[in-house]
């Protein structure tokens, strides 16, 4: 994917993030917006990694959302582009993505 098409898939994954973590962990989001909403994009080298991740913060309460593609540009529909994490506080995603590069 292109820079364009990563961004646009990486906002995708915040607003989505939100709105699942504003249904759960109110406390959390209160924090994140207070603070100015970070957000940190990292890189996974496959789908194998990014499974991984997942279940990882699944395992540790931390929301966690899809974004799959319509297919209208890059990428076949129904790819999975991304998953977002979060927002919670930022003590359990770096146990999730401490060993993951920035993009």
């Amino acid at each position: 994917m292109g820079a364009g098409k990563i961004s646009a898939q990486s906002a995708h994954a915040a607003v989505l993030g939100f709105e699942q973590a504003k249904k759960y962990h109110k406390d959390w989001v209160k924090k994140w917006l207070d603070d100015g909403q970070a957000k940190i994009v990292v890189k996974v080298t496959n789908i194998e990694e990014l499974n991984e991740v997942k279940m990882k913060a699944e395992r540790l309460g931390v929301p966690v959302v899809e974004v799959r593609d319509m297919g209208l540009t890059q990428v076949d529909p129904g790819t999975l582009t991304c998953i977002g994490l979060g927002p919670a506080p930022s003590e359990i995603i770096d146990m999730v993505t401490a060993n993951l590069k920035l993009l």
